[in-house]
């Protein structure tokens, strides 16, 4: 049957108007509105987002064509320019960044949002930490200088390899380094972040290693070490060498006074050697290896953000309106996230938000739509019986 709702109405039903309006109330969002409420405003950046709308002019005018589809969206009519440009440039980004980890919470204590890929003999919890650099243009965004001519922002986030979806986002300017990042992490005993070296830092190594947290990341070059005692190498693996270590310098030793352990594993893609630094005394050398190895899924979250949801370019030139947009780029990855957790369809993340682009404001049951979204759609509104079309020919005449 056909549904008497669209695709993208059913989706936004997911998201608990309840709890939304509770955040709402908060962050005093709606303070002193005249008519346009929040939820009118982020149906209209989940719009931006999942339509890919290049523009104010472009997220408006696709809600306007709508118009007999919105007040199943939960609005009376399509905003204006002027009136969503001001929405995201004075109502709180934070009311956007609390909606994401409330769905983020929700989804994962019901349905859950995918599996590990990659499986461990280990409970340990593994995280993955990195950043990505949004370039902006410094002259329409002069609060984010960069470098001599550019702008940009850069959002840490910490992977969650259980579902691979955020544990922490931070969104700051780009000249920000990221160990300074790294440094307002608040992580539980036990965990394991991986890392690139571009967070080398050994005060927090020390720091982490004090609480019982495990980090595995790449030595960086220059960093000076001596062997303490030698460990065997698996046979058959790649890994070229195994050894604990310690730091040498007085600095470097007073920043972290622990005993470390170095493996280099052999990277057969790109046929070099690659030297890693971890404070595990306990996991297989293999198993250190391919914990790095799995930090790769951080670069594909990036690049799933980046290829299917607007966060290159943006509809608003202040902060505020940067974050909104941010955020919801996020909540929107954490719905794609879901939908294709729960479709059966063999197709890809990027597939299937090309797809439902496409298929936005169609009238087709979500579920089955996602369970079969190639098949052929009902002829019949849902609840409505056979109708008989009449043919009126009038009275013939002489």
């Amino acid at each position: 049957m056909v549904k008497v709702a669209s695709l993208f109405s059913q989706l936004l039903q997911h998201v608990p108007r309840a709890e939304f309006a509770r955040l709402v109330a908060k962050h005093r969002a709606e303070r002193a509105a005249k008519g346009f409420t929040c939820w009118g405003q982020f149906v209209a950046m989940m719009f931006c987002q999942l339509a890919r709308a290049d523009s104010l002019r472009e997220i408006c005018g696709g809600l306007a064509c709508a118009l007999g589809k919105l007040v199943h969206l939960g609005l009376k009519g399509a905003p204006k320019r002027s009136t969503l440009s001001y929405a995201n440039a004075h109502r709180p980004a934070a009311l956007f960044e609390e909606l994401f980890w409330s769905l983020a919470g929700h989804f994962r204590q019901s349905t859950g949002l995918g599996a590990r890929k990659a499986k461990f003999r280990f409970k340990n919890k593994l995280l993955s930490l990195d950043s990505t650099t949004i370039t902006l243009c410094l002259a329409l965004f002069p609060w984010a200088s960069y470098r001599r001519a550019k702008g940009g922002v850069k959002v840490h986030v910490l992977l969650d390899h259980d579902d691979y979806m955020p544990a922490y986002v931070l969104i700051t300017e780009a000249r920000r380094h990221d160990r300074k990042g790294a440094a307002l992490l608040s992580l539980n005993p036990g965990s394991i972040v991986v890392m690139d070296r571009g967070y080398n830092d050994y005060g927090l190594f020390g720091s982490w290693t004090a609480q019982g947290v495990f980090f595995v990341t790449r030595l960086k070059e220059g960093a000076r070490w001596r062997v303490v005692k030698g460990r065997k190498t698996p046979r058959g693996s790649n890994v070229l060498s195994d050894c604990e270590i310690e730091l040498v310098g007085e600095r470097a030793w007073a920043d972290c006074p622990y005993r470390l352990r170095r493996v280099v594993v052999w990277d057969p893609e790109k046929q070099r050697k690659i030297e890693l630094l971890t404070n595990n005394l306990e996991l297989g050398a293999t198993t250190i290896g391919e914990i790095f190895r799995d930090r790769w899924e951080i670069e594909l979250f990036f690049k799933a953000l980046k290829q299917n949801l607007k966060v290159k370019t943006f509809v608003g030139t202040s902060e505020n309106a940067l974050r909104i947009q941010i955020w919801t780029a996020l909540i929107a990855l954490l719905l794609l996230k879901w939908l294709h957790h729960l479709s059966r369809a063999a197709w890809s993340l990027s597939n299937l938000a090309a797809m439902l682009r496409l298929n936005l404001l169609t009238y087709r049951d979500l579920l089955a739509w996602l369970h079969e979204p190639f098949g052929t759609p009902p002829l019949e509104p849902e609840g409505a019986g056979p109708v008989q079309l009449t043919l009126d020919l009038g009275q013939a005449t002489t």
